[in-house]
């Protein structure tokens, strides 16, 4: 069993066959970033998060399997080149150190060639992050001592392991706590995951909040229209049997992004006896309007990839995804933009605040002047701390019978 350790302080990032030609090797995939220069970056994220790191690199299996077994760190980073996809003695070596273990890769291998998209160290490791490019690595540190700070209960909601899943965090005490569902962002990609949101989902619950901080199924693993959606609906009504220290009459939904998208969504869909209903969503650079997001080319198609055609040739796939086109949805709403946004365009937020506000919805609208859009889901930076406290505003006694 993975046990975290309670504060992540050295972590060991192992480098497989090949990598030591980064740089040279396949740059319109890898890049030209040489493997000194990767490990320099490295060393500093880990700095920046108080975490020393020691690189290693092998060309051989043996080599590596010796490294991890002498491992006396507190968690480890492994991208493992060719032997991802047959080497199940790294596998087996990986699940006996009883460490956490983060797999990365540089390249998206689920889109490269058929060999390349099995991993059989996957189901070894604590999580899998890839096609980022070097921000894999990064993101690989920070997940660690994100879940060091905070360790989550990974729970399935669906058959679909690893994508129909959540980390559920409790406070501590008796309960019942109100909910907060998290949803990351990522243009509802395959490469961005749930750990996108750790952070959001531990200062959540450090202010007495359980978190549920979701995975479901993307565009690239299944997901897509209808299914990322029906997957969101899932999760959340999946809260009624998590825990009785859950209150699923007080549950609020905030999401980032394409997961704001899919935050007011579900605000949108029909009750019934077996559904949790939101009472309040907190949406942060929502993608609010598919049709526009559709006409402006975010992130090179997203819509398209996500609705699986255009909004043009399915007019009903997008009435039933795109908030603004689903209003009034009668559920209170907080709507969180930065005026420097470069991904989704503030002026989506502005349109859908004043329609929703039109349509007789509850409606708070917070703009952050010089804020962009991950800025939004640092609980370090300034506005983050306003972000909480409109949060906080929805802990409130559960509606009556």
């Amino acid at each position: 069993m993975v046990r975290y350790p309670r504060r992540m302080e050295r972590v060991l990032v192992i480098h497989g066959p090949n990598l030591n030609l980064l740089g040279t090797r396949a740059p319109e995939v890898y890049g030209t970033t040489t493997l000194a220069e990767l490990d320099e970056q490295i060393v500093g994220w880990g700095s920046d998060l108080g975490v020393a790191v020691e690189v290693f690199q092998s060309n051989h299996e043996g080599e590596i399997l010796d490294k991890l077994h002498a491992a006396d760190h507190d968690g480890v980073i492994v991208n493992a080149g060719a032997l991802t996809h047959y080497s199940y003695s790294l596998h087996d070596a990986i699940e006996a150190i009883q460490l956490p273990v983060v797999e990365v890769h540089i390249s998206n291998i689920r889109e490269r060639e058929p060999w390349r998209r099995r991993s059989v160290i996957a189901t070894a490791c604590s999580a899998s992050i890839y096609g980022r490019g070097h921000r894999s690595y990064r993101d690989a540190l920070r997940h660690l001592v994100h879940r060091s700070k905070w360790p989550a209960e990974t729970i399935t909601y669906g058959d679909d392991a690893p994508d129909q899943v959540g980390d559920l965090r409790v406070p501590d005490g008796e309960g019942p706590f109100p909910v907060a569902v998290v949803i990351h962002g990522g243009f509802w990609a395959d490469v961005w995951q749930r750990d996108l949101m750790d952070a959001v989902a531990i200062d959540i619950a450090q202010r007495g909040w359980a978190t549920w901080n979701i995975e479901y199924r993307r565009v690239g693993s299944g997901g897509g229209w209808p299914g990322t959606q029906s997957d969101v609906g899932a999760a959340i009504d999946a809260i009624a049997g998590l825990s009785d220290r859950l209150d699923p009459r007080r549950v609020i939904v905030v999401g980032h992004s394409a997961g704001g998208q899919l935050a007011l969504w579900a605000a949108s869909r029909p009750s019934d006896s077996s559904a949790v209903t939101p009472t309040g969503i907190v949406a942060l650079a929502p993608v609010t309007d598919l049709a526009r997001a559709h006409k402006l080319g975010l992130d090179g198609g997203a819509v398209d990839r996500y609705l699986r055609r255009s909004p043009e040739r399915d007019g009903a796939r997008y009435q039933e995804s795109s908030p603004i086109a689903l209003l009034p949805l009668g559920v209170p709403q907080v709507i969180v933009h930065g005026d420097t946004d470069d991904r989704v365009p503030v002026q989506m937020s502005r349109t859908y605040a004043g329609e929703a506000a039109d349509a007789g919805d509850e409606v708070r609208y917070h703009e952050f002047e010089g804020s962009g859009h991950f800025e939004l889901i640092d609980p370090g930076h300034v506005v983050w701390s306003k972000i909480a406290d409109e949060i906080d505003q929805f802990r409130v006694s559960p509606p009556g019978p």
